[in-house]
Parts: structure tokens; C-alpha cells; sequence
């Protein structure tokens, strides 16, 4: 007669094999939170240097279509919070002659060089761009002295 397997016997997953997989999942989990963790943190880092980028491109735009920007002397200011989501922001620029004509004298067409530095953040954790650009201008007297003694 053949026999039969036992009724009383039950399939299933055994404690040991519950807990390894518990394991396994743990294992798993901690590694994601991590990964998680440093996604938002080079992603809050970002949002500083692209608010940065943007903060100076407009401080750009302005000192490049304002005329009067007094030159070789340094600029600077703080930006209004409701403009950075809070978030300490500044900037420092300075306007100087770069090219004028051979012989160039007061009120000649110059190329000025402006270049700006947009700051985000505190002390210890401060992001910085940097940003350059030329406009037209016209030789100032001091500039056009300047020029003549070389």
C-alpha cells in the first residue's frame, strides 16, 4: 500500500527564513533612506547656486542698461528677502574701463567690463557666482587723463 504524506504536516515560511528576509529588507531600506538623504542635500545645495545664477543675471541686466553706474567703484547691495525665499543673498560689482580708441579723450566711446558676484547664504555655507559682461560707455576725464600719461 503506498503511503500517503502526513495531514498534519503544514507548508509555510519558517521563522529563521522571516527574520533573514526582515533582514534583507532592512538592509535594503537603511541604503535608500541614505541615497535619499544625500539627493536632498546636493539638490538644496543646487537650488542655492541656480538662485545665485539668477539673482546674477538680473543685478547683470540692470548694471549693464544703467548708464550712471559710477566706475571703479565698488558696488554693492543685499537683496530683498521676499526676492530669495528668505535666504541671505547679496552682491558686490565694480565697473571698469576695458578698451577705449588710441588717443581716447573725456566723453570718447569705451568698452566697460562689469563684473558682479551674487553671494547666497551664511558664512559657512555661502555659494557664490560670479558673472562678467561689457557694455558701451564713454572715456570719464580721470580715465582719459589716465590714458594720455601712458
Amino acid at each position: 500500500m503506498p503511503t500517503r504524506p502526513c495531514a498534519n504536516a503544514e507548508s509555510g515560511f519558517t521563522l529563521l527564513e522571516v527574520l533573514v528576509a526582515t533582514v534583507i529588507m532592512a538592509i535594503a531600506i537603511a541604503g535608500l533612506l541614505s541615497t535619499l538623504t544625500t539627493s536632498m542635500h546636493n539638490a538644496a545645495r543646487l537650488t542655492d547656486h541656480d538662485l545665485a545664477a539668477v539673482l546674477a543675471r538680473q543685478q547683470m541686466n540692470e548694471l549693464l542698461a544703467v548708464k550712471q553706474v559710477p566706475k571703479e567703484m565698488p558696488l554693492q547691495a543685499v537683496f530683498d528677502p521676499a526676492m530669495t525665499g528668505g535666504r541671505n543673498c547679496g552682491w558686490t560689482g565694480v565697473v571698469t574701463l576695458f578698451e577705449a580708441p588710441p588717443n581716447a579723450g573725456e566723453n570718447d566711446p569705451s568698452l566697460d567690463r562689469v563684473h558682479i558676484e551674487v553671494w547666497c547664504g551664511e558664512n559657512g555655507d555661502k555659494r557664490t557666482f560670479t558673472l562678467e559682461g561689457f557694455r558701451r560707455g564713454l572715456v570719464t576725464a580721470i580715465e582719459a587723463k589716465r590714458l594720455q600719461q601712458r
